[in-house]
């Protein structure tokens, strides 16, 4: 299966050259999500609360492709705060039954836009 980069309807639009989604060899690539409502643009304060927006918004890209947080097979989680763990975690477990995916999370210095706390990308399989 060659790569395929599909067109969604309810995802952030990207905020530099890159795909949303790209897929491959059964594989579903999302790309790093940050907390921007797909709709109004905004993006909310809390960790917590941008984090639930980030997971929602990965549920909505792969509901369009037929896919379901049980199909995430790695996750990797970026916080500008490492010490903001237990309260992403908190919020994360609440979005996966008893396996959840694999994952990374890993500290770093800033992201795309001022007061984002927390970016995360998935692959799920098909």
């Amino acid at each position: 299966m060659p790569k395929l980069t599909p067109k969604l309807e309810g995802a952030p639009p990207p905020l530099a050259p890159y795909s949303v989604v790209t897929e491959a060899q059964g594989l579903v690539f999302v790309s790093g999500q940050i907390a921007i409502h797909p709709t109004t643009g905004e993006t909310p304060d809390a960790v917590t609360d941008q984090t639930q927006l980030i997971l929602h918004n990965i549920g909505n890209i792969l509901g369009e492709l037929g896919l379901t947080y049980s199909d995430i097979v790695k996750t990797t989680v970026f916080l500008t705060d490492i010490r903001d763990f237990g309260a992403v975690n908190a919020v994360y477990a609440s979005f996966f039954d008893d396996e959840p995916p694999a994952r990374s999370a890993v500290g770093v210095a800033a992201l795309p836009l001022a007061g984002l706390k927390i970016e995360i990308e998935a692959i799920a399989a098909r």
